[in-house]
């Protein structure tokens, strides 16, 4: 039998030992299948680590937004942004699109249902700032839900606030494709309808009173855009009530009824005294021109082609 020598240091010297080639291989083969052993045993580790992760990724996916709409503005804002299923809880008079309608009502003129907001456990209150009750929303805020308050004043507010909707919505994109196809089409109908001198309108809601806007009412702002104004601009607050009298003397070069009722029944008011008044009547949608909504756009585009 053939044998091998190593050498094996002790201290200072280096004593030979003879190992067989069997004992030898036999060595070698022992270390070979330990470190496959470990192998096989972290591989199997991995995998099962890796099957667990998914395991509970798809027992325990996260929970889609809770979202509690408080006027009906912001509850098309939530539609147009693609969170129409978020919405668990809106306002009264929220019935644009057809499905906000079989929403639960949580608000209405008198104020938000606090009891009724909180036992839905919403992730999010969409808040007016200007429209909704400042206690309202500080309650809410008070028990820790999260509120994103949304003040319009200007017509391109609009724009930008769908567009702060949408970073604390993760619909960023969405959101700002539809604020800069609304500002695009703003932008044009101004320049379309600039004007160095403003046509004076009568705009107006019901007759019994017959009430119009003043000067900062959001109605006027509206008719800015055309190119005109309320023919009550001397106005000292934003919704006088006038007389009959009032507006024949002023003599609008426009009528413009925000209302839903029939134009026959609107054109009944002021046939007695088309002698003395020759204003073109024009009709918007109410639940369009005082809401800050992006269908606003399009009902803009109707009025400025009928006042000019």
């Amino acid at each position: 039998m053939r044998y091998q020598y190593i050498t094996m240091k002790r201290g200072k010297s280096a004593l030979p030992c003879r190992i067989c080639s069997f004992c030898l291989k036999k060595a070698l083969a022992l270390a070979l299948l330990a470190i496959t052993l470990s192998l096989t045993s972290i591989m199997t580790h991995a995998a099962h680590s890796t099957a667990t992760a998914q395991e509970v990724t798809e027992q325990a996916p996260q929970q889609p937004l809770r979202i509690v709409s408080l006027a009906p503005h912001l509850t098309e804002w939530a539609f147009n942004l693609g969170l129409g299923d978020n919405l668990v809880g809106v306002s009264d008079y929220s019935d644009y699109p057809e499905q906000a309608k079989t929403i639960q009502r949580v608000a209405d003129f008198q104020g938000a249902d606090i009891a009724r907001i909180v036992a839905l456990k919403p992730d999010l209150i969409l808040a007016w700032d200007g429209g909704n009750k400042p206690q309202d929303i500080h309650k809410l805020s008070s028990v820790g839900l999260k509120v994103f308050k949304s003040k319009v004043e200007n017509i391109a507010d609009i724009a930008s606030e769908i567009k702060k909707l949408g970073a604390i919505t993760n619909s960023q994109k969405k959101a700002s494709i539809l604020a800069d196809n609304f500002i695009q089409k703003l932008t044009a109908l101004n320049h379309e309808y600039a004007k160095t001198s403003l046509t004076p309108v009568f705009y107006y809601s019901w007759t019994t009173p017959l009430m119009t806007v003043g000067p900062d009412a959001w109605a006027n702002k509206l008719l800015h855009v055309c190119g005109a104004q309320t023919l009550f601009y001397d106005s000292l607050v934003d919704y006088p009530q006038v007389t009959l009298k009032d507006v024949l003397t002023r003599q609008p070069q426009a009528l413009v009824a925000a209302s839903k009722s029939a134009r026959a029944d609107l054109e009944s008011f002021w046939a007695d005294h088309r002698s003395f008044l020759n204003a073109p009547l024009i009709v918007v949608n109410p639940d369009i021109t005082s809401r800050f909504s992006l269908r606003l756009i399009n009902e803009l585009k109707l009025l400025c082609e009928g006042i000019n």
